[in-house]
């Protein structure tokens, strides 16, 4: 570390698009990680000002105290460290989504057609009466972009409160989606089988999800009765 700040300073700092730094929640030795980060704030500013910085406050799972009173005291801690410089910063564990869900933001950032793709997803959604489409990165599954202003399930004339509120999104489904197909890919590895889509026909909703480009998969809910398994997608890469 002390080479990095040092001597490899102007390599290390030179052209960063995003840093992640990530501290122990219950590391002994916060004073000296706090020297270490306020180095790289300056190498940052002094090689790649314009660069993206993100903060993961990890292991929140081995918080003592309340852990929404712990995160918010250490968050305020690290953006009074950071200085002038603007900074996101997310609890996260490995235990939950929430390291799953600062992944995604991170990438996201990365990302500079972000908006076009989302708005070509929201499209492509509406063509297809759609609930939501949501564009993965092929290996970690992490979202890449989705269709904006997911739409209502369409249901039933006389659907009850309770089947209503059964339709509602989970706001943790794309990381519970990223955990399960990564599950079944590995089980198909371990039968030397390679997962290429799959296909879900359910009481309440349809679910195709299948290859888009070399690099992302593509994943279509649809909760229309009148659209069944005989759902089909053909996907067209348009130049914006």
């Amino acid at each position: 570390m002390d080479s990095y700040l040092t001597t490899q300073r102007s390599t290390i700092f030179q052209h960063v698009g995003v840093m992640i730094y990530v501290f122990d929640i219950e590391s002994q030795g916060m004073n000296k990680d706090l020297e270490y980060y306020r180095d790289c704030m300056e190498g940052l500013r002094q090689f790649s000002p314009n660069a993206a910085v993100f903060l993961l406050v990890h292991k929140m799972d081995l918080a003592r105290e309340p852990k929404g009173a712990v995160f918010e005291k250490k968050k305020k801690e690290l953006e009074e460290a950071s200085g002038d410089g603007t900074v996101t910063v997310f609890g996260t564990s490995i235990y939950d989504e929430s390291l799953y869900k600062a992944w995604s933001s991170i990438v996201h950032t990365l990302i500079p057609n972000a908006t076009v793709l989302s708005r070509h997803l929201t499209t492509f959604a509406a063509a297809c009466s759609a609930t939501e489409v949501i564009l993965f990165e092929r290996t970690t599954f992490l979202v890449i972009a989705t269709s904006s202003a997911a739409k209502p399930p369409t249901l039933s004339p006389g659907a009850e409160q309770d089947e209503l509120d059964r339709h509602q999104l989970n706001p943790t489904r794309y990381e519970r989606t990223s955990e399960l197909v990564k599950a079944f890919k590995h089980s198909c590895s371990r039968v030397r089988e390679e997962f290429h889509s799959l296909e879900m026909e359910l009481y309440d909703f349809t679910a195709v999800l299948d290859e888009m480009t070399r690099n992302t998969y593509v994943l279509v809910i649809v909760h229309d009765p009148t659209i069944g398994n005989d759902l089909h997608l053909t996907f067209f890469l348009l130049d914006d």
